[in-house]
């Protein structure tokens, strides 16, 4: 039997332990897999919701680690996720492929040092932080009984881990139910710069070493993307040695990576590095002078890109911080008479800054490599800071992940416009087996480099379209493959544009969208969710729905966000009014969300640092910035955003875009073309009138709304 006749057969054996039934987009992505797992390339495959995408990479990937003895390393997009991937899929996979085989796939799960406890910081072998967060660091006088009690209740959660500790085997900072605040945790782990390593006198009890060694041994360690990220920007350590690398939600993967390495340096970071080095053996006050003068230099640097890096007296303030933590940093190497933890500590502290100083100091801003940028915070009134973020970051993604291995990137959304191609190149794939130099020009997406629709090919019952970037017509290193969804989309969902409405601007939701999703959600008789672009539109929009309909009506903010969704689900008239958080993740099945409402193209803003110099520097290298860089992002979170309305076979429902440019723009059948397969509609009339035969049809009637 050849080997995806075999992963076929072994799917089919893990879909019946679960009662499940044969899907064919399933199985045309577990052969898929098989196939690449045998000639390793990358393989980037959109499997719509419904598809059972976790057993589909899990069944090839577990058979080929235990019999090829080649280690796999699978990561999800969350740690909740990383979670249930490897306490019930991982188990179930593992009992089929044992039954088969008769060899087990052994599985670990890795996740960052910080996310375990350290035995010897609890048992006293570091000094408390320095952490000023009792009180505003603008407050000039601290309240004496609101400090006693957050003393009080920081030591009852200390308290409370110390004594987990001696419990549990993981040390994980997930297995502590009840959790703790992110301030205790801070007081009971350290990162890995902070470890003593081998010195540590509770080595044999380290958590996150016996972690690591557990990847090490296991067949397939389940991780996340900000390991991912880590690894990608320059420590690739991180992960233990592997053959195969599985990305699960792989459209997350590069904001992940950039965010990794994303930098910021500021006059408070400074100023708490400098006590933090006096307290463990080094004078730190030439670090304080340097302090003093970047506040005075940042305070004249206005918020927003600096095309030109850094200015010239902000450029001599770096300079100066530079210098005076490599002192530190020599002062700290000494044994000194503070603890080792302490110096540790300090010298993490003191190493971490100069790595920020020393890349604001080269030339990476002056190749336009990196994106230079100076903000004050959503209010505009804190310290000013600078943040340094990659320009593009295909290349550390292909060098550090993609490299010489089997590589499966996955999501419901890849195909952005009806192409793999911006992602392919996003993702690092396009540069797999190409010579390139720093000098190159930034792989962004759109940057003259010609693209092509991904041919239609037979597919499987419920499979779509299927694309293959290995045709031999063009010699690319990636495959691709679209196994669609086991949903008819066309007869489930309706894809609702308000052509008729004017288009947003800048002065918030205007009166007319207001009254229209009025009239949608009244239709609805509630069940509604509003994806909208700004807090203050989601209010506006709550707000008026509150006054005029006899619903219940969330906003975020409310209360914390999964409180306020699991009330979403638990309601059928339930609204619940959000903004980008909702976009992605969100899974509630069933008559409880049956309207999607998007208020507008959700556009990246066109001050963003990073997209905008992606923009330009897609544009120079000849392609479309505009298309490259900010419809590609609005193509990707519309596509989540109307995932969020069909999630199981008997969802029915509409999809609303109060946003007429989805009709009336150029750009408009790119992104509807990246949304799921709806049947579309710029009938208003229509659209209410399906709402309400659906909510007729529910259990439930909304108040007086279900007779408006």
């Amino acid at each position: 039997m050849s080997g995806p006749d075999r992963t076929t057969a072994l799917l089919d054996a893990a879909v019946a332990r679960i009662g499940g039934a044969r899907r064919p987009g399933q199985e045309a992505m577990a052969r898929a897999i098989s196939e690449v797992l045998a000639e390793p390339a990358p393989l980037l495959v959109q499997a719509g919701t419904g598809t059972g995408k976790s057993l589909a990479y899990l069944v090839p990937v577990l058979a080929h680690a235990v019999e090829k003895g080649q280690r796999a390393v699978i990561s999800t997009a969350t740690l909740a996720l990383q979670r249930q991937v490897l306490v019930h899929d991982v188990p179930l996979v593992a009992d089929v492929v044992a039954e088969r085989t008769g060899l087990r796939p052994q599985a670990a799960v890795l996740k960052g040092w910080q996310n375990y406890v350290c035995k010897h910081k609890l048992g006293g072998g570091y000094p408390a932080d320095d952490e000023p967060g009792l009180f505003p660091a603008d407050a000039t006088t601290p309240d004496p009984q609101r400090t006693a009690r957050a003393a009080s209740t920081l030591g009852e959660q200390i308290l409370r881990v110390r004594e987990w500790a001696e419990e549990t085997d993981t040390g994980d900072r997930d297995d502590l139910v009840p959790g703790v605040s992110e301030r205790a945790w801070r007081q009971v782990s350290v990162s890995k710069l902070e470890c003593l390593g081998t010195a540590c006198p509770m080595l044999a009890e380290c958590f996150p070493e016996a972690a690591r060694q557990a990847a090490r041994e296991a067949d397939v360690v389940i991780t996340n993307h900000a390991m991912l990220g880590i690894a990608a920007a320059g420590s690739p350590n991180v992960l233990p040695e592997h053959d195969v690398l599985v990305v699960d939600e792989a459209h997350e993967l590069a904001e992940r990576v950039t965010a990794q390495s994303t930098l910021e340096l500021s006059a408070t970071v400074v100023e708490r590095t400098a006590r933090l080095a006096r307290r463990h053996g080094a004078l730190g006050v030439d670090l304080e002078q340097a302090a003093t003068v970047l506040r005075t230099r940042l305070e004249t640097v206005p918020d927003g890109r600096l095309r030109d890096g850094l200015p010239a007296g902000l450029a001599d303030a770096v300079t100066l911080v530079d210098a005076a933590a490599r002192e530190a940093l020599t002062a700290l190497r000494g044994t000194g008479e503070a603890e080792a933890g302490g110096r540790l500590m300090a010298r993490a502290a003191v190493l971490t800054l100069t790595e920020v100083t020393e890349r604001l100091l080269s030339d990476r801003i002056a190749q336009r490599r990196d994106v230079l940028w100076c903000e004050r915070g959503r209010t505009g009134l804190d310290a000013p800071r600078l943040h340094l973020a990659p320009l593009d970051v295909s290349a550390p993604i292909a060098d550090h992940l993609l490299s010489g291995r089997a590589a499966v990137l996955t999501s419901a959304t890849l195909a952005l416009g009806g192409t793999f191609d911006a992602m392919a190149r996003t993702l690092g794939a396009t540069l797999l087996g190409r010579e390139r130099g720093d000098d190159r020009t930034p792989d962004v997406p759109g940057a003259g480099r010609p693209t092509r629709p991904a041919p239609a090919a037979a597919a499987p019952a419920s499979a779509s379209a299927s694309a293959d970037g290995a045709d031999a017509d063009d010699g690319r290193p990636w495959r691709a493959l679209d196994v669609g969804s086991p949903f008819d989309y066309r007869r489930q969902g309706i894809l609702y544009i308000a052509r008729h409405l004017p288009p947003p601007g800048r002065d918030g939701t205007s009166a007319q969208a207001l009254e229209e999703v009025l009239g949608l959600v009244r239709a609805a008789g509630g069940a509604t969710l509003g994806l909208f672009s700004s807090r203050r539109a989601a209010e506006e929009a709550a707000d008026l729905l509150r006054s005029e309909l006899d619903v219940p009506v969330l906003c975020q903010g409310d209360d914390q966000l999964p409180t306020l969704v699991r009330r979403f689900a638990e309601d059928e008239a339930t609204c619940l009014m959000g903004t980008l958080s909702l976009w992605q993740g969100v899974d509630v099945p069933g008559p409880t969300c049956r309207l999607v409402l998007i208020d507008r193209i959700p556009f990246p803003r066109p001050d963003d640092p990073v997209r905008s110099a992606r923009s330009e520097a897609a544009a120079a290298a000849g392609g479309n910035g505009f298309m490259a860089v900010a419809a590609s992002h609005a193509a990707l979170l519309l596509a989540q955003g109307a995932g969020r309305l069909v999630r199981t076979m008997s969802d029915r429902g509409v999809v609303a875009v109060l946003d007429p440019r989805l009709a009336t723009a150029r750009y408009g059948t790119f992104l509807t073309r990246s949304m799921p397969p709806m049947w579309q509609t710029t009938d208003g009339t229509l659209a209410r009138d399906a709402l309400r035969r659906l909510a007729t049809g529910t259990s439930r009637p909304a108040g007086r709304t279900a007779t408006a």
